[in-house]
């Protein structure tokens, strides 16, 4: 049996739930505001060992990464270009 502590609670819970709107800024801004980063290609596919594939879009790397990945590669990780250019030129690979 619930306490009327823990009734309160749910019912303030489910008030705040129903009473969420988007903020002002968040309402005013669309999607043509800002370009879709995912469709370009931008994105890089590395591993633990090296920088697998790099000019991709994003849904080419996760492709790529689940390929991958069935053939048990090591530490898939989807990055932009600009990090997996940094990580070869720190000489980490």
């Amino acid at each position: 049996m619930k306490t009327k502590k823990e009734k309160t609670q749910e019912s303030d819970k489910a008030a705040a739930a129903q009473s969420v709107k988007a903020a002002p800024a968040a309402e005013a801004v669309s999607d043509e505001d800002f370009p879709n980063e995912l469709g370009e290609p931008r994105w890089s596919v590395v591993s633990f060992e090296n920088c697998v594939e790099t000019g991709l879009t994003y849904d080419e790397a996760a492709q790529k990464l689940k390929k991958l990945a069935a053939e048990d590669v090591l530490g898939l990780c989807v990055v932009t270009d600009e990090a997996a250019a940094k990580i070869l030129n720190s000489g980490k690979w």
